[in-house]
């Protein structure tokens, strides 16, 4: 059913001039609507992604049960320095992460990033952005996007598709958050909190939009703008109860300080930020290695240990050490060493994809030198996941062209365990985001034949 209902699509697209005024109509709302990352229209394409319901509620479990790992490890790891140290924080995250948020999940809103590909055990969790995730807002608009085009209107006489919204969970976790801080249920004031020159500044506002239906006052504000006296946070003037912290924390201490106006406010509970500081060790690409590493597997319970070992690729940090591999002692460095067709390497503290390293890409001298590197700063090794890809039709040089494209699977997640909502990129290349080769976001749809 999923291959016919892109063919079915892809049919609507090539009857008349279809394909032509879809294509004119998608560069006209992602204008008006402002769905640029930087300068670059976020969508390329002429369909969004499609999954069955059955997909949807495969990825929903195997989610929720990774997700829920990652916080019970978190949890011990919190009074567990010899755990803790498996993270690789550096000194002042150490000292971030003790402080109260005053509520008791580390990351009210997050984002599992997979491959899904065929077979049961196709799905592949690669990252986890515990910190800052993306898109949410940026699909909801997009999906609004794709319904309006011709093409979905010719396919939605053979197939119901519904779309998926993410943004209104985003919202929900940030206010529950603050209401658990507060002990009240109250509006709040809320900054969304990120340097004004970012790319993704267009995703800030469509989130001040969903804040206003909500009858709830929202502004976009610079961390290099805030003021703290006498108790009160301001930035640019506006008082601020909540935070909505779009910022890297990494950023955040490195450009301003630990003493910094945003920093000294949050520590004082004068403000509430969503996500906390805490949030940082789940954030560090080591979380996958530590979840999934033999010695944690006595903190979590069959379902979770089960979900794992599926769903999660074998995950190391970059250490002189001996681990498990299918149920064998190895010695991590020779053997990752010599696996370089099936390795990955990858910065603990990047993103992007900076400092990625995919060792079939690169000779064996390149990926010894890439191993050594990776001893004298913290990196984690991962097992390569078959990357999937789909046919994808573009409107280019005035005519209809259908190519494959790789694509991720990237399920919002609200307190680290319910899914809500589903990020989808494309691309050429393998590393794949926005600014990627062939890059495009995609909003996802679900799809029943009617």
């Amino acid at each position: 059913m999923f291959a016919s209902a892109i063919a079915r699509y892809h049919d609507a697209l090539a009857q008349g001039d279809t394909a032509e005024a879809s294509a004119e109509l998608l560069q006209r709302l992602l204008r008006s609507e402002g769905l640029y990352f930087g300068e670059r229209p976020l969508c390329s394409v002429l369909r969004p992604r499609l999954l069955t319901t059955g997909e949807y509620r495969h990825i929903a479990r195997a989610s929720g049960l990774v997700g829920s790992a990652l916080e019970s490890v978190r949890r011990a790891a919190m009074t567990d320095a010899t755990l803790r140290a498996q993270f690789g924080l550096t000194a002042w995250e150490e000292q971030l992460i003790h402080d109260d948020p005053g509520f008791p999940v580390a990351s009210p809103t997050s984002r599992l990033d997979a491959f899904f590909a065929s077979g049961e055990d196709g799905l592949k969790f690669t990252e986890y952005n515990a910190e800052t995730p993306a898109g949410a807002a940026y699909n909801d608009a997009l999906s609004r996007v794709m319904l309006a085009l011709p093409a979905m209107h010719a396919f939605s006489r053979s197939h119901a598709v519904l779309p998926i919204p993410a943004a209104p969970s985003v919202i929900h976790a940030l206010l529950d958050a603050y209401h658990q801080f507060r002990g009240v249920r109250e509006r709040p004031s809320v900054c969304i909190l990120d340097w004004n020159d970012v790319p993704t500044r267009s995703e800030f506002v469509l989130f001040a939009r969903e804040f206003a239906a909500l009858g709830i006052d929202a502004f976009i504000g610079d961390p290099r703008d805030a003021e703290y006296a006498g108790g009160r946070l301001t930035v640019g003037g506006k008082p601020v109860s909540l935070i909505y912290k779009r910022v890297l924390i990494d950023e955040l201490v490195t450009r301003e300080g630990l003493d910094s106006p945003v920093v000294r406010a949050v520590r004082d509970r004068a403000v509430c930020m969503v996500n906390p500081f805490r949030c940082k060790m789940l954030h560090k690409k080591a979380s996958l290695a530590v979840v999934s590493d033999e010695r944690q597997a006595h903190l979590l319970s069959s379902a979770q240990r089960l979900a794992v070992a599926a769903h999660v690729p074998w995950t190391r940090v970059v250490e002189e050490r001996t681990t498990s591999y299918g149920g064998e002692s190895v010695d991590l460095l020779p053997f990752v060493a010599g696996r370089r067709e099936s390795m990955v390497l990858k910065p603990n503290d990047d993103y992007g994809g900076k400092g990625i390293v995919l060792g079939w890409t690169v000779d064996d001298a390149t990926w010894q030198a890439a191993v050594r590197a990776a001893l004298t700063e913290p990196f984690i090794v991962q097992e390569r996941v078959d990357i999937p890809s789909e046919l994808w039709p573009e409107w280019v040089d005035g005519a209809l062209h259908i190519g494959p494209r790789m694509l991720d699977t990237a399920p919002f997640m609200v307190d680290g365990t319910m899914m809500s909502g589903c990020l989808t990129r494309i691309g050429t290349d393998p590393l794949l985001n926005v600014t990627a080769g062939g890059g495009s976001n995609v909003p996802t749809f679900l799809v029943e034949e009617r």
